[in-house]
């Protein structure tokens, strides 16, 4: 099997803001896929804290991706989310990124993980917004990438439930209280595992 090149999209949760780089869930899943025999390169990351769909897509363009990849992971919505931004504006420019996804993969849909966006209500950063407002909202900006996954055939990976569990996971946090912390990303990294091994065992 010929080394694994794994692309990761995303946001502050795809780099592991508050974290050490180390403890982020690309991360961790690559040197899980190592331990396991899987040769992988480091994952190429193109993210940035604070990022919308729109701004990936920007970053994406400055990017030096030219090559197809083995794995490609998408993770996006948050800031749209935060922002208030419009949920058509979401599913329009999604679909987009999730197309060129498709396309590092050498046009390969099920070589795609989507990741849902984690619910930050829960945090002691929203506790004076109106959580049950912004917990709804994560969920149709989730719809809407769940929609557009299923219906391009990619992978779809559901992290929001575990996201929640911070409620009794105090550690599931980062210090700066918002953020997740290592422990979340590897319990991230448990559901997302067997996807990843599903793809590259397709090539066997």
């Amino acid at each position: 099997m010929q080394k694994v090149n794994f692309l990761a999209l995303g946001d502050s949760y795809t780099i592991g803001e508050c974290v050490e780089a180390e403890l982020s869930w690309p991360v961790q899943l690559t040197t899980k896929l190592q331990s396991l025999g899987i040769p992988i390169h480091y994952p190429q990351i193109i993210a940035q804290t604070g990022w919308t769909t729109r701004e990936l897509s920007d970053g994406i363009k400055h990017s030096d991706v030219h090559y197809s990849y083995k794995l490609v992971s998408l993770q996006i919505g948050v800031n749209n989310q935060f922002q208030g931004l419009s949920l058509d504006t979401y599913r329009m420019e999604f679909h987009d990124l999730l197309s060129q996804a498709v396309s590092f993969a050498g046009g390969n849909s099920h070589r795609v993980m989507v990741l849902s966006v984690p619910d930050w209500s829960i945090t002691p950063y929203a506790s004076e917004l109106e959580v049950d407002q912004t917990e709804d909202s994560v969920d149709a900006f989730n719809n809407i990438n769940y929609e557009v996954s299923k219906g391009m055939g990619t992978r779809y990976i559901d992290v929001t439930h575990i996201s929640r569990l911070a409620v009794i996971h105090k550690d599931f946090l980062a210090p700066d209280r918002l953020h997740p912390s290592g422990s979340m990303y590897a319990a991230w990294v448990e559901s997302l595992l067997p996807v990843a091994l599903a793809i590259l065992r397709e090539d066997l």
